[in-house]
């Protein structure tokens, strides 16, 4: 089977599990909010109950070794980010809700994970790098669809049962068109010791605090786009300009940096977080100009920095790739599920996200730094284990 076509089906994999069954919730959350299904701070703690569901799926996606077991969860994660999303038309109030999203998260988790490991080892074994760093493009496109999609919800009157409804069958068509061109997995090639125990060194750890940060920082934006445009715009339609104009931006991002030359990750993604935490900074200053730069400042770093992530950390650990991408998804999870809380204590205590968005820039800023110290120390290393 051609790398192409199964590269190409890892990205429309993760354009509909994270797009759609991931992220579906932020284009909603103004009008579930509008039909009183809940509130603000409860929409916070909704899109918790996604972040948990995603920390563990992605630790249970660490242990998934042998074919089946990988097989099991992508195909699994895929058929229930679809079904999930498709009972959520029925779904009315809090709790029904929050159990639907704490699936979606788990189901979400275990497609990330594996077609993260899977799409980035078959690239490397054909070569492909370039084409493999695309991949991680498919949740920015995947997010532009579905903003597109309750643009046009918006303009048609349709309330947020029916756009579930839509949401759903888009899913279900991506399924059945790249279901038989996924990555397979292969029996896990013996390493020696010696290689193990060097992919378990400090860099990992590092890089898993970094990604924890991160996740803090940008998921503030991510998850209320939406609901701050639609303040901003008192409903109007041109508040669902934002979300497809985040998810395009994240698709561009993932372009532009594919095309960098090798080495310099650290560098790279040093920059894409500082970007991202004026993005954030952008956010609180209101009005249309504000929420436009931080959909550029946002949403241009957001994958791209996913991507960056995982060259980092094959660079450290290029044998341990399926593992170290479960567990830094686990720690980017941790710091997604931080991020709801904040807001909503944030808009429980402070009546506004600000408090909360001047938390996440902090972090982004500490995490970049992180990343040009944990450089400067490799410098140090013996030559034969200094990474780029």
């Amino acid at each position: 089977m051609s790398p192409f076509v199964q590269l190409l089906a890892s990205a429309v994999a993760l354009m509909m599990a994270m797009g759609i069954g991931r992220f579906a919730l932020t284009p909603q959350l103004p009008r579930l909010i509008a039909e009183g299904q809940f509130d603000l701070t409860a929409g916070g703690l909704v899109a918790a109950a996604n972040y948990l569901g995603y920390f563990l799926g992605a630790v249970d996606a660490m242990f998934a070794r042998q074919p089946a077991q990988v097989r099991l969860r992508l195909h699994g994660g895929l058929w229930l980010c679809v079904l999930l999303t498709l009972a959520s038309w029925a779904a009315d109030g809090f709790w029904s809700h929050l159990l639907l999203r704490f699936g979606t998260g788990v189901a979400s988790a275990w497609v990330l994970v594996m077609i993260a490991s899977l799409s980035q080892q078959l690239a490397s074994a054909h070569g492909r790098q370039r084409l493999g760093a695309l991949v991680f493009a498919g949740p920015g496109v995947g997010i532009a669809v579905t903003g597109v999609l309750a643009l046009g919800a918006h303009l048609l009157g349709l309330d947020s049962a029916a756009l579930w409804l839509v949401y759903g069958v888009a899913a279900l068509v991506m399924l059945l068109a790249v279901l038989p061109w996924l990555p397979r997995a292969q029996e896990p090639a013996a390493t020696p010791a010696a290689v193990n125990e060097q992919g378990r060194g400090t860099g990992i750890g590092r890089l898993g605090l970094v990604y924890a940060l991160y996740g803090i920082g940008y998921i503030l934006p991510a998850t209320f786009l939406s609901q701050m445009a639609s303040q901003q715009f008192h409903g109007q339609w041109q508040a669902d300009l934002f979300w497809p104009g985040f998810g395009l931006a994240s698709a561009l991002g993932v372009a532009i940096v594919s095309l960098r030359r090798p080495g310099r990750t650290s560098a790279w993604l040093t920059t894409t977080l500082w970007l991202q935490g004026l993005g954030v900074l952008a956010c609180l200053l209101g009005g249309g100009i504000g929420l436009a730069l931080g959909v550029l400042l946002c949403g241009g770093p957001f994958l791209a920095c996913m991507q960056l992530v995982m060259q980092r950390s094959r660079e450290l650990a290029p044998h341990a790739t399926q593992r170290n991408a479960g567990l830094l998804t686990a720690c980017f999870a941790l710091g997604q599920l931080s991020g709801p809380l904040l807001a909503a204590l944030s808009s429980h205590y402070g009546s506004s996200l600000q408090p909360a968005l001047m938390l996440a820039a902090t972090g982004l800023t500490v995490a970049g730094m992180l990343v040009i110290t944990g450089s400067r120390s490799l410098q140090g290393c013996p030559p034969g284990t200094r990474m780029a």
